[in-house]
């Protein structure tokens, strides 16, 4: 421990209060717009705008059992945190630690593949290698980026996030006023309303907002972190669900609900063409390429503490692989390399589907862990955890069985990806709990 314990005190207080809000939303904004717009449509309907209500909703009742932990206990790679005090050192928080970081790096390649999808569809492509190939080098980017440390992570965060909130502001109002605020999304013979469909789509919103996790895993190095990680979390939410909404009414103000899934991956770009003209087009272009690289760089950040933290804090095993240097920068280097795997491999369709079962999984282990063994040492409302589990599994339910239906293989795949992850950490830490110290009050 060590180890860990020199790094938190060298970054210390690293992340200003506005730092850890662009780091925050440079994560939700980058995936939630760009990559998950068209899918929450196609799911969801002429209501989508509302699905990211709905997301931010549940991500509010989520958030409390993170705010509450990290208040009493901040900490870099925060959720492993919360998992070992409220499970112990075995294999069930290991395991959901180990979702969440996965998960994130899922979240990655989906960013990444998303600013590929949009720089290219200025030359109509749409396929073949050039997209996992800038994919690759986006996150090859926020390698380079991170390596130079904490603090070049946070100016470039802000810079970037305000230059793309406001753009993004500016593009949903500018289509918004060119479509005379009409909702062509709602027009005769798109599709009518399904209410599994819409709950379903809520998982994928809940993956716009789910870069809070990334202020938490960071909580060791925001400044007065006891005051300062619960406001960031809840100012990165409120922020996106303003934006996103805009946003969303300003695409369906463009297209009807038919175009915005043929065009599901490049959404936006598309609806800026009939509202905006091709200025609007190539600004839209333009915009997703910052947005989805900051998200990038941010999420890289994010996940590179969290596995150096699992990895002190023996959790996961860990290779050198003759690499020198701390930890934290072979964990930096595992990241990059497996989320450049999943974005040359996997579409974003599947990508985002993998990504909501890891997180909806490990959110529920840490709401029930935070309920059973540490409400009364962090002074938590039993209600609003309770809550947070039950909305947390109806939406589990109705993305599980929407794909059932559409995409039986990707339900599978993460069912025994989630089954694999829980059996290597049994094996790995020959036990499945230990003695809770608020047992023994």
């Amino acid at each position: 421990m060590d180890h860990q314990h020199s790094d938190d005190t060298e970054n210390k207080g690293s992340i200003s209060l506005s730092g850890g809000v662009a780091m925050g939303t440079g994560v939700m904004i980058g995936a939630g717009i760009f990559a998950l717009t068209g899918q929450i449509a196609q799911l969801a309907g002429p209501l989508f705008p509302l699905s990211f209500v709905a997301g931010a909703i549940v991500t509010s009742f989520s958030a409390y059992s993170y705010v509450k932990m990290s208040n009493a206990f901040p900490s870099s790679g925060g959720i492993a945190m919360i998992l070992q005090k409220a499970y112990g050192p075995g294999a069930i928080a290991a395991a959901a630690a180990l979702l969440m970081a996965l998960s994130m790096v899922i979240s990655e390649s989906l960013v990444a593949r998303t600013f590929a999808t949009y720089v290219l569809r200025p030359f109509d492509i749409t396929g073949g290698p050039l997209v996992p190939i800038l994919a690759v080098g986006v996150i090859l980017f926020a390698f380079l980026v991170n390596i130079a440390g904490s603090r070049s992570v946070g100016l470039l965060s802000l810079i970037m996030a305000v230059v793309k909130i406001g753009g993004i502001a500016l593009f949903g109002i500018a289509a918004l006023w060119a479509s005379g605020f009409q909702f062509a999304a709602a027009s005769e013979g798109s599709p009518g309303f399904d209410i599994t469909g819409f709950i379903a789509s809520v998982a994928l919103a809940i993956l716009a907002f789910k870069g809070f996790t990334t202020i938490t895993n960071s909580g060791g190095e925001i400044t007065d972190p006891h005051r300062n990680v619960g406001r960031t979390i809840m100012i990165s939410i409120a922020i996106c669900v303003v934006v996103y909404l805009i946003v969303a009414f300003a695409v369906g103000s463009s297209l009807t609900i038919d175009q915005i899934v043929a065009a599901k991956d490049y959404s936006l770009a598309e609806a800026a063409a009939p509202a905006l003209g091709n200025a609007g087009f190539y600004f839209t272009v333009v915009l997703a390429a910052v947005a989805t690289a900051s998200g990038v760089l941010a999420s890289v950040f994010a996940v590179s503490r969290m596995l150096a933290m699992l990895t002190d804090m023996k959790m996961i095993p860990h290779r050198h692989f003759g690499m020198s240097g701390p930890i934290r920068s072979h964990t930096l280097v595992y990241t990059v390399v497996i989320a450049s795997i999943l974005a040359v491999f996997f579409d974003l369709t599947r990508i985002a589907s993998l990504g909501a079962f890891f997180y909806l999984v490990m959110d529920m282990i840490v709401h029930w862990g935070v309920l059973r063994f540490m409400r009364k040492e962090v002074n938590a409302n039993a209600s609003i955890i309770i809550l947070a589990l039950v909305f947390d599994a109806i939406v589990l339910a109705a993305f599980t069985s929407m794909k059932l239906q559409s995409d039986p293989l990707i339900v599978l795949y993460a069912a025994v990806a989630i089954t694999a992850v829980f059996a290597f950490q049994r094996i790995y830490l020959s036990r499945w709990t230990a003695p809770q110290p608020s047992e023994e009050h």
